[in-house]
């Protein structure tokens, strides 16, 4: 693993990670962001939370030396974020929390493209 992949990873684990536990508290700035989103207040913690929780963990393995746990977790967060970006299209919901969704899918599609450039 090269410098700047464990720089990136690292960033991808602390935002995704504080995006999960944020949705598993029920932060509420983002919780109006949701609503626009048209997702229902009950999927924060499930799956919302727990998958992000999941998948921020899954990259921090890949970074400690597990490093097709960290792949697949990439792939899953990538997969994570084209449908949270796929539904506020729907919802036509440009909001912030748009354009966050598409900076983490940003985040950890590069973090995805240098895991498997590094094999």
């Amino acid at each position: 693993m090269g410098t700047v992949h464990a720089i990136v990873a690292s960033i991808a684990v602390l935002a995704v990670g504080f995006s999960g536990v944020a949705a598993l508290a029920h932060f509420r700035p983002i919780l109006s962001g949701m609503a626009k989103a048209g997702v229902p207040t009950s999927w924060m913690v499930f799956p919302i939370g727990m998958l992000k929780t999941a998948g921020a963990l899954g990259l921090l393995a890949g970074l400690l030396g597990a490093p097709l746990i960290g792949t697949a977790a990439a792939v899953g967060l990538v997969l994570f974020f084209v449908c949270a970006v796929h539904t506020h299209l729907l919802a036509r919901d440009y909001s912030a929390q748009f354009a966050l969704a598409i900076g983490f899918l940003a985040l950890v599609g590069t973090t995805l493209a240098l895991d498997l450039a590094a094999r």
